[in-house]
């Protein structure tokens, strides 16, 4: 089976943000007590995923440096391309080409935050269809589809087509922003044209997926929350969430440097030497209690 390699798209201007991300990126707003971008970092190390590619703009890129570095205190591998500006997710494949090699990828975006007890499941699901030569889109249920690439199912409830932003929504399924694909997609992504908006789409990218009967579609449990935190209304909703879980459960969510440590990509010294660096917060005092368990 081919290497998965794990993509991070977190460019763009963030505008429905504004004034917040004038300054700061919103990938580095915080949800609850960490950086939005320690979700979708969470998700890709969870999955087995060490080789990791940020995609970010030439000005974001320091901060995300300063926070991350290169990976390896958290043993694994992060290295950084630049978006000059918001042509698409799926320039991700282009910028990323000389990262993705031979290699499968799992790309995700850098706002949305996937939570709960059956997504490993769900994940384990795609890398087999990985391993199988097939790609994986995940769908999700929402009330507001026209915002999003639309599903549109046949009588027999196949997906037939995906539609992006549509006026008139054929379903209410979605595809949501985490996508396995398989090689092929360099490929494809190297002979997409830009949409009307100017952007490589990546339903585009989907849809020749699904022609080649290469695509399959993961229904997302309703168990598992799928939160996309482009919106003022949608980041407080979702710091209110996970405060209230962790608050419940005295367990922290996406911790990055908790997930390496039980993976056994960083030993004991290395989790120390981290809380040692946040001693003052709360969040280094629960890595010290990591520790001592």
């Amino acid at each position: 089976m081919r290497k998965i390699k794990g993509i991070i798209l977190a460019g763009g201007l963030g505008s429905r943000l504004y004034p917040l991300t004038y300054a700061v990126t919103k990938h580095l707003l915080p949800v609850y007590d960490k950086p939005m971008i320690y979700y979708p970092l969470s998700t890709l190390i969870n999955a087995g995923i060490r080789d990791i590619l940020i995609i970010t703009t030439k000005e974001d890129k320091p901060q995300f440096f300063r926070l991350l570095e290169n990976g390896k205190k958290f043993g694994i591998n992060i290295s950084y391309e630049i978006q000059s500006k918001p042509n698409g997710i799926a320039e991700s494949m282009l910028i990323g080409a000389d990262f993705i090699g031979n290699s499968n990828i799992v790309l995700i975006l850098g706002d949305n935050i996937f939570y709960g007890s059956g997504l490993d499941n769900s994940i384990n699901e795609a890398k087999k269809n990985l391993s199988d030569g097939y790609s994986t889109i995940f769908g999700v249920d929402v009330d507001n589809p026209s915002d999003f690439g639309v599903i549109d199912f046949d009588k027999s409830l196949r997906v037939k087509n995906i539609e992006e932003k549509p006026i008139k929504a054929k379903s209410k399924t979605i595809v949501s922003g985490i996508y396995f694909y398989t090689n092929d997609a360099l490929r494809i992504a190297t002979n997409l044209k830009p949409s009307k908006r100017g952007e490589l789409e990546i339903t585009d990218l989907n849809n020749m997926f699904l022609k080649q009967e290469k695509l399959k579609l993961i229904r997302l449990d309703p168990s598992i929350s799928w939160i996309d935190t482009g919106t003022y209304s949608s980041l407080v909703k979702a710091s209110a969430f996970f405060q209230n879980l962790e608050k419940k459960t005295k367990v922290k969510f996406a911790c990055v440097e908790e997930i390496s440590f039980k993976k056994g990509y960083i030993d004991k010294k290395g989790l120390l030497n981290i809380s040692k660096s946040m001693k003052g917060s709360d969040y280094g005092k629960y890595l010290n209690k990591v520790l001592q368990q």
